[in-house]
Formats: C-alpha cells, sequence, structure tokens
C-alpha cells in the first residue's frame, strides 16, 4: 500500500529529529520509496501492510526504536489523502485555514463534531468528508473558535491530527 503517515507533535517542543534520519530508518525498518514532506512529520511510504493501523504501529515503532520518541501517528493510504483535497467542500481565502482532520477511527470525527455543537458558520464550518473532516477556520483564531477548542482538548490524545490543504497538495505532488 501506498500510505501516508501523519505523525503529531514532530519538530516542535523537545520532540526534534531530521525527515532524513526518519526517512532512512523507516527504508530500514522495511518499508520502501520513503518520502517526507516538510520537517513536521508527513511521510509517504509503501509497505506490505493493507490496514493503515498496521501501519502507524510499523511508523511509531521506529520512531520510538530510532529516536526514542512516544509520537501519535495516524496513517492513510494516499487516496484518503487524494480524495480529501479533490472534495474540500469550502472556498479557499487568504484570511482562512483550508484543514482537513484526520482520525485513528471514524468514531473520533464523529465525537468532535457533536462535542462542538452547533458552530457560527460566520466563524467557521466543519463538514464530514469519507473518513476525514473538512474544517474552515479563521486564521489566528483556529485554537479560539468552538470546533478549535474541542480539536486541541482531542488533538493532545493522539487520536486526531489536522493538515492544511497545501500540505496535502504537497504531499500529493511528491506522492
Amino acid at each position: 500500500m501506498r500510505a501516508v503517515a501523519l505523525l503529531r507533535g514532530v519538530n516542535v517542543g523537545g520532540v526534534r529529529f531530521r525527515m532524513a534520519d526518519l526517512a532512512a530508518a523507516l527504508e530500514q525498518g522495511g518499508a520502501a520509496e520513503v518520502r517526507t514532506v516538510l520537517a513536521s512529520g508527513n511521510v509517504l511510504l509503501t509497505v506490505p501492510e493493507e490496514d493503515p493501523a498496521a501501519v502507524a504501529g510499523r511508523v511509531h515503532e521506529v520512531v520510538a526504536d530510532r529516536f526514542g520518541f512516544d509520537v501519535a501517528v495516524i496513517a492513510v493510504d494516499l487516496a484518503v489523502v487524494r480524495a480529501a483535497v479533490d472534495g474540500y467542500p469550502f472556498p479557499r481565502a487568504d484570511d482562512r485555514h483550508a484543514y482537513v482532520v484526520f482520525a485513528e477511527a471514524p468514531a473520533a470525527l464523529a465525537e468532535l463534531v457533536d462535542a462542538a455543537g452547533d458552530l457560527d458558520p460566520d466563524e467557521e464550518r466543519v463538514q464530514h468528508g469519507h473518513d476525514v473532516l473538512y474544517w474552515d477556520a479563521p486564521k489566528g483564531r483556529t485554537l479560539e473558535t468552538r470546533f478549535g477548542k474541542r480539536f486541541g482538548a482531542r488533538q493532545r490524545s493522539g487520536a486526531v491530527t489536522t493538515r492544511s490543504i497545501r500540505t496535502l497538495e504537497r504531499i500529493l505532488a511528491v506522492g
């Protein structure tokens, strides 16, 4: 499977390592065609596993063994990233963040939406996609919005992570 591993909290705070070192460690661990995108924990790799949870487990284990960090990893098939970018439902604007939220399990996405309650569509919008959530939020205020507050609390659990559409487009360009 051609997969995308999304690592949470890499190269912020004390969790620092080079992406080139991560790529080499993953290749030594049996992954092929490993490419990293940006320095924030976006990895494309080809692996024999077809189950995203198994891919996430493989990447998590390599990071723990090689670098000594316990980082949350969410893995998805590259086709999920392509569909998420193609399906982004909101207009893109320079004063807005265009995000896609990924989760370990679909239930986490539903819990996020339910916990956020009614949102002010003039401030932010959230919409379900296939195995993702789309989130449109004002720049500079994402963690202050109603959904942003819920997302920030849930994200600390490692069960969800977000990437901007621009980052996902860069992943696809490398993929």
